[in-house]
């Protein structure tokens, strides 16, 4: 289902509404996701960035203060 929002101050903007039954299909985990998923504190260990080596390149997992986490080359 497509639904627009009615607010003026959104004109011309699309939202795009699925069912609940949609919504936790997406949440689920791949097939291919043979091991189950790692805590984020068990990558972090209390830290605020860690940095990720992966095929030669340099990554930085960071978590912010409301909880997110941003992963950076």
């Amino acid at each position: 289902m497509l639904l627009t929002p009615s607010a003026p101050s959104l004109a011309g903007s699309h939202f795009a509404f699925t069912s609940e039954q949609e919504v936790t299909h997406s949440r689920q985990r791949p097939s291919h996701c043979e091991a189950p998923p790692l805590p984020s504190e068990s990558l972090l260990k209390g830290r605020k960035i860690v940095e990720i080596e992966h095929n030669g390149y340099l990554y930085k997992l960071q978590a912010t203060k409301l909880g997110k986490l941003i992963l950076t080359k």
